[in-house]
């Protein structure tokens, strides 16, 4: 809801901008994702004045927001997730991020490995303090904000309202994310059943649209394409494959919390193209998003996973160097295949963008399949012959599109 001005003799920077948040405020009070499968379109075709002014607005459609109206691609965004952050660096944007949920847990180190290609967490606003403070959004004064009005405006962990999220679309700009696609969560039941759920690669196009870097977007997706498709012409029959238990450990309770690793959405998208058996597949644990319930050290070796992955950690933290703290110090977990295989792995992050996704692919082939893609040493710690995508070709795309 970008307001006129009229009464201002010059448009302020947020009138130059004018995004069309009217547009998307209605469509999330009528819980209407509106056709999310619309692509950018001119927003006005251009008239001709004395100027000779051309209007050069687009607009963008994806549920929940709806249909955006653009000027220019947005140079200020504020963020929650990593998802869109790497989004953003994948797009070549990594400069418009303002802010993360907590930017301390931000992983970077995958860009370590692309030449000319960072991204510098230290000066970020970190959002989350016991929920969102408002006031930061109208210090931040971005020009779009990378944050799921349907997650924020009907959930509790926020401590907003959807009457929030209009105060700031219409004073600052326009909401544009989907989060709830990283596992098909529900919607709230008061925004109604509307909301579409989309790829990574999907969500990728949509920011690539409002960048106005479709062919940066496509040759991202290219490039993870062309390493699914080499990876898996070397797959074994899925007979021969292994079983993988995705979990959590509890280091107070020592407990495994067991993940879906074939559930729907990005979050485990670099799983899918390996269609691996889930170990917990035929557990009596109810299947949710993730797995209910937890296991106890018992109840994991009568599953007996032949590959642990550790899910949510990308590099050994405290809490996976006190899994396997446990592992080494138990009797029972001495019995586990994937212990006495040394087969625990830690498995990346759900909250990816693209750069992380191909990365992730490539850590999940060595992790799975050693014997057909090398073992697994770490982030960084793989010469040129034993990776299997070409790093160049991903930095470029970043730094300089294709």
């Amino acid at each position: 809801m970008a307001n006129d001005a009229t009464e201002l003799e010059t448009p302020t920077r947020r009138d130059t901008i004018k995004y069309g948040g009217a547009v998307v405020t209605g469509s999330l009070l009528a819980g209407c994702a509106g056709d999310s499968g619309s692509d950018a379109t001119p927003a006005s075709e251009g008239t001709e004045t004395e100027n000779t002014t051309e209007d050069t607005s687009y607009s963008v459609t994806m549920s929940p927001v709806g249909t955006v109206d653009f000027k220019r691609p947005p140079e200020r965004a504020t963020v929650y997730d990593a998802t869109w952050a790497d989004i953003l660096v994948g797009l070549g944007h990594g400069d418009a991020v303002l802010s993360l949920g907590h930017p301390e847990n931000y992983y970077a180190g995958y860009y370590d490995q692309l030449d000319s290609v960072s991204f510098d967490t230290s000066d970020l606003a970190p959002l989350y303090n016991d929920g969102l403070d408002k006031e930061q959004f109208y210090e931040l004064d971005a020009d779009v904000h990378h944050l799921d009005p349907v997650n924020i405006g009907y959930s509790g962990w926020s401590g907003w309202s959807m009457t929030d999220v209009e105060e700031i679309e219409e004073n600052i700009g326009p909401f544009f994310a989907n989060r709830l696609s990283r596992a098909h969560s529900e919607p709230p039941a008061e925004y109604g059943d509307d909301y579409e759920y989309y790829t990574l690669w999907e969500l990728t196009e949509k920011l690539g649209q409002v960048y106005r870097e479709a062919e940066r977007a496509a040759e991202l997706k290219a490039i993870r394409d062309d390493l699914v498709a080499e990876i898996t012409d070397d797959l074994p029959s899925r007979s021969d494959r292994p079983s993988v238990g995705l979990l959590v450990f509890s280091p107070d309770q020592e407990a495994f919390s067991p993940y879906n690793i074939n559930a729907s959405g990005y979050g485990k998208a670099q799983y899918r193209p390996f269609d691996v058996k889930d170990a917990f597949a035929d557990s009596d644990k109810t299947y949710a998003e993730n797995y209910e319930g937890s296991y106890d050290i018992e109840g994991l070796l009568e599953v007996d996973p032949d590959v642990i992955i550790h899910n949510w950690d990308i590099e050994p933290t405290d809490r996976t160097r006190a899994m396997r703290d446990f592992f080494a110090d138990n009797s029972v977990a001495q019995e586990l295949t994937a212990v006495q295989n040394d087969r625990v792995y830690v498995g990346g992050t759900p909250t990816q963008g693209p750069v992380m996704n191909i990365f992730q692919i490539e850590m999940t082939a060595k992790q799975l399949f050693p014997e057909q893609f090398g073992e697994w040493n770490g982030v960084g710690e793989h010469g040129s012959s034993e990776r299997l995508f070409d790093r160049d070709r991903l930095a470029t795309t970043i730094t300089e599109g294709n």
